[in-house]
């Protein structure tokens, strides 16, 4: 049984609000709106004052964006879903850690993904303590042109700098991301990753070999190396679970 969810939007064209407003009692008859404001001081002062399980957010309005909105929230009590125009805020959505980023005019597909998304999570919110595991899929958004990917974390490869900006490869294909590899460094979980060059950033679970010339294979065959000053630590990662510490003097 799916959980009772509150949402609000809010936005400063009534025409866009009644567009959205139409589409979620199609498509989620479950969700009740509990609240719609063009005046982005009405939705705080209700956000503050009230429970709210999800906002839908427009990136543009008069005085403050949708991302200086959400600077006014020390922690975010609920999840976000973006609804705007303009494409090119996808990042700042990212680092908000929102549920989901639908341009208009809406597609009822990218609609019903972003909130499916939310429903996930403030179901799991409401029922479900989380327990960390190794084996828990978690994802992370790879904002691109097209927009924001979510990949499960252990799909990804590794990440390649380039330019400025980053490639992000998995077991089936590689997505041109717009983040540069720093900004990835920010988001990632370090017991996971390990950044072996200042060009690289591998997934320690997709290490295939460690080659004497200090490069790693990975599962795709591609030759990674890694910096000098870091070799010692990268085969360190390995000494609590294989016996290679034996090898480091050797190959260093």
């Amino acid at each position: 049984m799916l959980p009772e969810i509150k949402c609000i939007i809010v936005d400063d064209e009534p025409k866009a609000i009644d567009v959205l407003r139409e589409r979620l009692n199609l498509l989620f008859p479950n969700i009740s709106i509990t609240g719609m404001y063009t005046d982005w001081k009405k939705g705080l002062e209700i956000l503050r004052t009230t429970a709210v399980d999800l906002v839908f957010l427009d990136v543009s309005m008069p005085e403050k964006t949708g991302v200086d909105f959400l600077k006014l929230f020390p922690s975010l009590p609920f999840q976000v879903i973006f609804v705007t125009a303009h494409s090119e805020f996808a990042m700042d959505a990212i680092k908000f850690s929102a549920t989901g980023y639908v341009l208009k005019p809406i597609d009822d597909y990218e609609l019903s993904f972003a909130v499916n998304k939310a429903i996930e999570k403030i179901k799991g919110g409401k029922n479900v303590q989380p327990v960390p595991t190794v084996n828990n899929k978690k994802k992370i958004g790879v904002p691109n042109i097209k927009g924001i990917d979510y990949l499960n974390i252990d799909d990804i490869l590794y990440f390649e700098s380039v330019n400025k900006y980053t490639k992000v490869v998995t077991r089936e294909y590689s997505i041109m991301s717009s983040y540069n590899l720093g900004e990835f460094k920010k988001i990632i979980d370090e017991t996971i990753f390990f950044q072996a060059h200042r060009s690289y950033i591998v997934n320690l679970n997709h290490v295939m070999r460690y080659e004497t010339s200090g490069a790693i294979i990975m599962e795709d065959n591609m030759q990674i190396p890694v910096s000098k000053n870091l070799r010692n630590d990268f085969i360190g990662l390995f000494n609590k679970i294989s016996r290679t510490a034996g090898l480091k003097n050797k190959y260093l």
